[in-house]
């Protein structure tokens, strides 16, 4: 499985690139809406401590909750009152399954390999050939931390330079970001 660092990045990119208007661009709970849902799938690691059995990429890592998520969301967001309920609504959906895709990418060394990523339409396992990311370890020794350092310095050099480019497109097409049109009245 990537780090949480990589799915969070590909959750902000995903926030960035179906942002239409400034003010989803900059809208923090959105984003923020759009972080979790790319990082919630692996909540069933905690499952762990409930039964001590492996539940990781079972269910929550499947189109079907990608779905619950997404219409829970859908039937949320209105009661919450928030702009763009059912746009933010496709966005958990979206987050969700990119976590999905990522975990398809990378080494697996923990049982069970792959992912139930089709359920409940399929209880098949999904890998695939030619992973692109690297295995977290879930132990704390100094081979772990350091693979995991390894690790993650690749998913950067991987996933950053789409973040920052999906961000700059956006804030230009956009009209710019705050900060900068505040700095830009001050000269």
């Amino acid at each position: 499985m990537p780090s949480p660092l990589a799915h969070g990045l590909v959750g902000l990119t995903i926030h960035a690139l179906a942002s239409r208007e400034r003010d989803e661009l900059f809208d923090l709970r959105r984003a923020g809406v759009t972080l979790a849902a790319a990082l919630a799938p692996d909540l069933d690691l905690l499952f762990r401590f409930v039964d001590g059995r492996n539940h990781h990429n079972d269910e929550m890592h499947s189109i079907g909750l990608a779905l619950l998520a997404a219409a829970a969301g859908a039937a949320v967001f209105p009661l919450l009152r928030w702009r763009w309920p059912l746009k933010l609504a496709v966005l958990v959906f979206l987050a969700w399954t990119s976590h999905l895709v990522l975990d398809y990418l990378n080494v697996d060394t923990q049982p069970p390999i792959g992912l139930l990523a089709l359920w409940p339409f399929s209880s098949g396992y999904y890998k695939s050939p030619i992973p692109i990311f690297m295995d977290i370890g879930r132990t704390l020794d100094w081979a772990t931390v350091r693979h995991n350092a390894v690790a993650g310095a690749w998913e950067c050099v991987v996933l950053v330079p789409p973040f920052l480019a999906s961000w700059r497109r956006r804030t230009r097409q956009l009209g710019g970001c705050a900060w900068h049109e505040g700095s830009k009245a001050r000269r």
